[in-house]
């Protein structure tokens, strides 16, 4: 399990003397370091799952790395290795291969032991002994492990992974497409040959079944172990598309102030109606769409005009500033320098007086990104600068200390599309024009 820990900090503040509290969440000591150890055969999904697990948990705060055993192969022998060189009847072959995946996980624990959180393993790991030699090893380093076994006999599941993936892999770079498809059918076949799935008996596991239509799991403990089982059933592959944008401009805005529950000022109201416009003319799946705001009120009189039903998040709401709500940067500076400078020191694990952090908001954020994962619609999000920068970090795999830092700014539609190894993106200026001066009379 994990726990708070607290402390306090006297701030002075005029004549009055607050007390900033500070939470983290801290894992348990009795919690085991965890290693996910990926099994299955290629082209079932592996590491596009270890690759959303690395995201997810370094955006809950997990130091974590995937250690990929075809980059090891990559590395010690570059260029295209034919599918023969995968065939288990080949004992030398069979023998370097061994000799990259020991290599990928003496480098993993290495790393763990002293440093990380959770380290994945990515790699085939289809057999009973393989597996054990990994268990082995966990043990002796007082780690847990903990297998993710990617099932999939659906042939319209493979045969699109073949092609979103692996033609576009390094192994085939150069490659005809086609000769490329039927080389790694081919290695798919070795794989399969000596292919054990994971039993009751190797230890704790979970089995998603055809891209997670069904999930099956086994001897489950933990804190760490179950959120990542948690996000598990919710994972499903989807490229629809998420759209974020910040509110239009509103009254707080416009007066340099922060948080409140203002209404939009009148460039907001256009940018609230150019968006709508471009949606309705612009975007194929329109009519597909879902539309998330926050509670607050100019999330929601952004997403009005759309003219799709919306649902509210309060978790969507933007960062608590507490006792600096509704008042600008400037007088906060002459009010509360301490606090001011505070803010300038670490943006992200700054929380204001009575208020939020950066990392607390990650934590409500929780339940969106697991609702995010689920959905198979496209999906608009209307929220606020803090809010849009935290989903932004974790759908692009950028570490979360950096979202504060992040560019999202005002009347601009992001679009973000997701791939195998992440998402493209698309960013659309829709600022609506500043209306001309009048003539002073």
């Amino acid at each position: 399990m994990t726990s708070l820990s607290s402390w306090r900090e006297r701030v002075e503040v005029g004549a009055a003397t607050l007390f900033r509290y500070t939470l983290s969440v801290q894992a348990d000591p009795e919690e085991k370091k965890l290693v996910l150890v990926m099994v299955g055969l290629p082209a079932r999904g592996k590491s596009f799952t270890a690759r959303k697990l690395a995201r997810y948990l370094t955006w809950l705060g997990y130091d974590t790395r995937v250690f990929n055993v075809g980059e090891y192969r990559r590395e010690r022998f570059p260029g295209h290795q034919p599918h023969h060189f995968f065939d288990p009847g080949n004992r030398e072959n069979l023998r370097m291969r061994d000799d990259l995946a020991e290599a990928a996980l003496e480098d993993l624990l290495t790393w763990l032991v002293p440093d990380g959180d959770v380290a994945i393993y990515d790699a085939t790991n289809t057999t009973r002994e393989r597996r054990a030699f990994i268990t082995k090893h966990c043990d002796e380093a007082g780690v847990s492990a903990l297998f993710v076994e990617n099932v999939c006999d659906d042939p319209e599941i493979i045969e699109e992974n073949i092609r979103a993936t692996k033609v576009g892999s390094p192994d085939y770079a150069g490659h005809d497409p086609d000769e490329a498809v039927e080389d790694f059918r081919k290695r798919i076949l070795h794989y399969a040959r000596a292919y054990e799935p994971v039993a009751d008996d190797e230890g704790p596991y979970v089995r998603l079944i055809d891209a997670g239509r069904l999930v099956v799991m086994h001897d489950i403990e933990g804190f760490l172990p179950g959120r990542v089982v948690s996000f598990l059933m919710n994972l499903h592959y989807s490229s629809s598309p998420i759209w974020l944008t910040r509110h239009g401009e509103s009254i707080s805005n416009v007066q340099g102030k922060i948080g409140g529950d203002s209404d939009l000022a009148p460039r907001g109201h256009r940018y609230a109606r150019s968006l709508a416009g471009y949606l309705i003319r612009g975007v194929s799946e329109f009519e597909e769409m879902r539309v998330w705001t926050s509670s607050l009120r100019r999330t929601i009189q952004t997403a009005s005009v759309i003219e799709l039903p919306s649902t509210q998040w309060r978790a969507l709401d933007e960062i608590d500033a507490g006792l600096c709500d509704g008042m600008s940067y400037r007088e906060i500076r002459a009010a509360m320098p301490d606090e001011y400078h505070a803010r300038g020191e670490n943006k992200f694990r700054y929380r204001y007086p009575r208020g939020e952090s950066y990392q607390d908001v990650i934590q409500r954020l929780a339940p969106v990104i697991i609702e995010m994962e689920r959905s198979r619609q496209p999906l608009l999000i209307v929220a606020h600068q803090a809010v849009v920068r935290l989903l932004y970090a974790y759908l692009m795999g950028i570490p979360p200390e950096q979202a504060p830092h992040l560019a999202i700014p005002l009347h601009t539609l992001i679009q973000l599309t997701p791939h195998a190894y992440g998402c493209h993106e698309t960013r659309t200026p829709l600022a609506p024009p500043v209306p001309k001066q009048q003539p002073s009379s």
